[in-house]
Order: C-alpha cells, then sequence, then structure tokens
C-alpha cells in the first residue's frame, strides 16, 4: 500500500550538534578505552596551553586522575592561564562549535568541540555534572567562580546546577570531571606518553602529574621563552573557491570588487587586478553584491592560471630547532641530537606550511619493547602529539620511504632513536575530525623526506666519529698490553733497565687522536648501537657534496 507523503515526514528531525555527536562520539575522536581518555587529555591540556600563551603567561598544569573503580576515573585538570570570564563558562564547556579558533591563523584547536567534546563524554558515560572553578581578572579585581554544569544536548547549551563564588588572588582556570568506560595507560597511545610527547614539543610548559596509582611526574619546562604569538593571515588566491567568492561579496562592506579582492585575499595587488580584469572581462569596478556565481567561478579559474608570491609566512609560528633540542633534551637526555626548521612552502597551491624535524639517539631515545630499545616516531600538528593512526599518517608514510641505510641505521623500526616531526600551518590538512593523522599532501611528504635526511646525516657523522673512536681504543688496548712485556722481555735480555716508555705509548696507540674524538661525542661511555657502514656508491657521494645545502635533494633525485 503506498504511504502518503505526509506520513513520509511525520519522523522528519532535526538535530543539534551536541545531538549528533552524542550519536557519533567517535567523530571526535572517543573511540575505545584508552583512546578516549588520551583525547580527553588532549583537550584539556591544549586549551591551557593556547589560554596561557595569548595571555603571555607560561603555561604551569597540574593534572591528577584517580581511580573510583573499574574503568571508572575522576580527572583533575587546573592551569595559570587568564581564566574564563563567569558569562563565557558554559559557552566554552556546554557549547558544540563554539569558540575563538574560527580564523585562519595557526592554532592547536580548529573546530569548537574539545572541552564541551569531554564534558558530553562524562555525561553519557557516567550522568553527572562536572565542576568548573575559574579565577579570572575583572577590571582590576580578581573574581573566582566555582559552578556545577551539565549541557543540554537538545539544545547545545549549558545547565548551572549550583554556582558559588569564592576569593582568589591569582587567574587560572580548572575543571573536575568523571569518565567511565576510559582506561588508563603507560603504553604508547596512553594519557602519560601524551603528556610526556606535549612536553617534548612545548619545551615552555611545565607539567606536573599525578597518576591513578599516585605517582607524581613533574616535567619541567626546558626554556623561559613564551613563543610568539601567531597571526591572522589572508587566503591565498589559489585556495579560494567560487563559494569562497560568493560569501566574501555577501558579507563585506567594500563598494567595489577590486578593493574586496585586494584586501580579502593575499597576494593580489592592482597589478592582478588589471590582469584579471583583461581576462574574464568582468568590471572590476562594480559592486560585489552583484557578483554572480558564473563570475565567481570565472575568476577562480583565471586565479589558477595566473602566476602569484607564494602565500604569506608571517602567521606561522614554528617552536624553531633550537627549542625543539632544548625539549627533546630535557626528557629524552640523548647521547646526540639535532633538529631543523625547514623554509616556510605551500601545498594546493595556497596553504602555507613549515615542517621540523628532531632526531635523538641514546639515552631514553626509543622506546622499550620487553628488552629491547625499537624506533620512536612522535608526530606532531602546530606542536599537538599525533598518538593514533600512525599507520595512515603522512609522516609515517615519508619517515618509511627513506632509506636509512644510507645514515647509518639497519633499520629503522629496530634502531634506539626518536625522530620528531612537526607539521605547522593555518590548515593543517587533517584526515578526519579527530585530528590525529595528516593526509598526505605530496609537497608535505616532500619537505618531511627532506627535512629528516638532512638531519639525519648529522646523526650519520655522529654515528661515524663513534665507531672510529671504538676502534682506536680497541687498538689502543691491545698496544697497551702486548708493547710493555716486550719491553720489559728485551730490557730483561739485554740486562739493562726497563726505559721509560710512556711518551712512545701515547704516540703508537694514537691516545691524542681518540681524546679528539671523544671530546666530540657527547656521552662516549654510552655503548653505540649496531650499525651499518654501507658501501653504497651514493653514499660515498657524501664528502663531494657535504658543504651543499641540497646533498640529500640530489641523492633523492638519483633513486
Amino acid at each position: 500500500m503506498e504511504r502518503d507523503t505526509n506520513e513520509l515526514f511525520e519522523e522528519f528531525k532535526e538535530l543539534t550538534a551536541s545531538e549528533f555527536f552524542k550519536r557519533n562520539k567517535q567523530m571526535l575522536g572517543f573511540s575505545g578505552k584508552i583512546r578516549s581518555l588520551t583525547i580527553v587529555f588532549h583537550e584539556l591540556i591544549t586549551n591551557s596551553l593556547d589560554a596561557c600563551e595569548e595571555a603571555g603567561i607560561l603555561p604551569d598544569i597540574s593534572i591528577e586522575l584517580k581511580r573510583l573503580g573499574k574503568d571508572h576515573y575522576l580527572l583533575k585538570h587546573a592551569d595559570n592561564g587568564p581564566g574564563i570570564p563567569e558569562d563565557f563558562i558554559t559557552k566554552v564547556y556546554c557549547q558544540m562549535f563554539a569558540g575563538s579558533k574560527f580564523r585562519n591563523i595557526q592554532s592547536r584547536g580548529q573546530q569548537g568541540l574539545g572541552c564541551s567534546g569531554c564534558v558530553l563524554l562524562s555525561q553519557m558515560t557516567t550522568g553527572q555534572p562536572v565542576k568548573i572553578r575559574s579565577r579570572y581578572r575583572d577590571g582590576d579585581n580578581l573574581k573566582g567562580v566555582e559552578m556545577d554544569v551539565k549541557l543540554d544536548v537538545k539544545k547545545n547549551t549549558g545547565i548551572i546546577l549550583d554556582r558559588k563564588e569564592f576569593e582568589t588572588d591569582r587567574t587560572g582556570s580548572g575543571i573536575e570531571i568523571e569518565f567511565k568506560d576510559v582506561s588508563y595507560s603507560m603504553s604508547e597511545q596512553g594519557a602519560y606518553e601524551y603528556i610526556r610527547r606535549t612536553v617534548i614539543g612545548n619545551p615552555h610548559a611545565r607539567i606536573v602529574f599525578k597518576d591513578p596509582t599516585g605517582r607524581k611526574y613533574t616535567f619541567e619546562r626546558a626554556t623561559e621563552q613564551i613563543p610568539p604569538l601567531p597571526k591572522e593571515v589572508l587566503p591565498h588566491p589559489k585556495g579560494v573557491t567560487a563559494d569562497d567568492i560568493i560569501d566574501l561579496c555577501k558579507t563585506t562592506n567594500k563598494k567595489r570588487f577590486k578593493n574586496l579582492l585586494m584586501d580579502s585575499l593575499s597576494r593580489v595587488s592592482s597589478k592582478k587586478i588589471k590582469e584579471l580584469e583583461e581576462a574574464t572581462g568582468i568590471d572590476m569596478n562594480k559592486r560585489p553584491k552583484s557578483i554572480t556565481w558564473k563570475e565567481a567561478e570565472q575568476v577562480v579559474q583565471q586565479f589558477d592560471q595566473m602566476k602569484f608570491m607564494a602565500p604569506p609566512t608571517s602567521g606561522l609560528k614554528p617552536i624553531g630547532d633550537e627549542q625543539i633540542e632544548k625539549g627533546i633534551n630535557e626528557i629524552l637526555l640523548p647521547e646526540f641530537s639535532t633538529a631543523i626548521t625547514r623554509k616556510p612552502q605551500a601545498y594546493r597551491g595556497g596553504v602555507s606550511f613549515i615542517i621540523e624535524a628532531g632526531i635523538a639517539y641514546g639515552g631514553k631515545a626509543g622506546r622499550l619493547v620487553g628488552q629491547q630499545k625499537k624506533a620512536e616516531i612522535m608526530r606532531f600538528a602546530n606542536r599537538v602529539p599525533l598518538t593514533f593512526d600512525q599507520g595512515s599518517c603522512a609522516i609515517t608514510e615519508a619517515l618509511k620511504s627513506i632509506d636509512w641505510r644510507r645514515y647509518g641505521v639497519r633499520n629503522l623500526d629496530d634502531a634506539p632513536i626518536s625522530v620528531f616531526v612537526n607539521i605547522i600551518s593555518t590548515n593543517v590538512p587533517y584526515l578526519s575530525t579527530g585530528k590525529q593523522s595528516v593526509a598526505p599532501e605530496e609537497e608535505i611528504v616532500r619537505e618531511i623526506r627532506q627535512a629528516t635526511m638532512k638531519i639525519a646525516r648529522k646523526l650519520e657523522k655522529y654515528i661515524r666519529t663513534k665507531k672510529a673512536a671504538k676502534n682506536e681504543e680497541m687498538r689502543a688496548k691491545i698496544f697497551e698490553d702486548l708493547v710493555p712485556v716486550v719491553i720489559k722481555q728485551s730490557a730483561l735480555l739485554a740486562e739493562k733497565d726497563v726505559p721509560e716508555y710512556d711518551k712512545i705509548m701515547d704516540e703508537v696507540t694514537h691516545k691524542a687522536k681518540i681524546m679528539d674524538m671523544k671530546h666530540r661525542l657527547k656521552q662516549p661511555e654510552i655503548e653505540p648501537m649496531q650499525i651499518l657502514i654501507t658501501e653504497d656508491p651514493k653514499t660515498r657521494m657524501k664528502t663531494e657534496y657535504e658543504e651543499y645545502e641540497d646533498y640529500d635533494e640530489i641523492v633523492e633525485d638519483d633513486e
């Protein structure tokens, strides 16, 4: 029997953002017990870091995780940031798609889902409200307010269940929140490892963490330097669509289309406007609101054919190779470390990005699996550790594609080293809303390879020097054992006194050379890992091209 049309639409419903993510919490990264808890740590820590940096405060974060039962925890998180004004507390913690990060700017978070997603997960698994404490400055006064709140999923807003004020002498915010169906783990994907990597990528932060067993970990900051704030950048002509042009035309107060393009897009000059007008025939003096969809498409198509300067990079603020090394050395205590920050590049023609890479060898570098050290890949995006979905990430793809044998490493998986890679961009191309994996854009993969190969060359030099020092030391040991015996026996046969032979011994054993080699090594007492001195003819090119900046590009082209 055929149903009436009106009857078919009786079940037509509208979902709020909160209702949608309640049904699809995996899209927020909440899938699996270990992952869910780590994502909570991620969201709260990144919000604290962003707030502190924007206020010019060195981040000081304290976290305590208490076990209340099987897969049941109470998390207490607090920072020394500027705090949250009372009127914004429920918006920050109880409203999806609300925040200050919807701009074309380098930012750890990009979607306004973080804290509210954590509250939603708590409410879904425990039914309990969350307790929020905020200390903030209101004019010349410091105010403190404590609230118990719940998220109204139907309305995507917060409900205040209890409120009280308290006196305070500082700023900062904190939250107490319960979770069930989550699990704390010391694994590579666990919350502890997330904190450890966060401090490496954010060496200006100090984090104190008390785990469910009562053990307290203090991760001290390695630098007092607060990262400079990134600036908002205008979209590049190569990265806009016809829909973007129409949206700009609808919201602008400009009276001429050409002024709109020059003020709203980067690298668009009056000369480019003239070139655009001649190619499309569109009157650049017409009112923006009169621009049609067909004309917007013409503009975008012509942008693709025109040549523009590379997108501006003033809005990108990398960690810096010096700061990366400080973070690596503070946490990993390596025998050898080095880092590099590459020059800005662009992907998809109009989105700028910077790749940073670091490598650590020896000490606490690598990860311990059983009794064997394995390689550790530390992936970051805008200083944020990416601890999940490693296999599908552009960073992993790039590192696995490198021939590590050229750099003295027989097998990357079994080498006791840590490789650090950070991508900086106003628009990191994540593969999903979980923001744990970077899309394998061709330009990004290539830059990661080039950055990593450049620092791997320095590692190879270190390994070779250490290998040579070890060989010289073994050779010297043989002479030190045998030469004195020969001298003494010779003197006995000649019926003469044993002569002084220390000076001659130093020359024979190359003692000065050995000491010089050891001086160039950071910690010569640590046993070297198994290395491969490859006889690949391309590797032997190294002495010829060593002084050139683009040696790795030359080798890669030969592949």
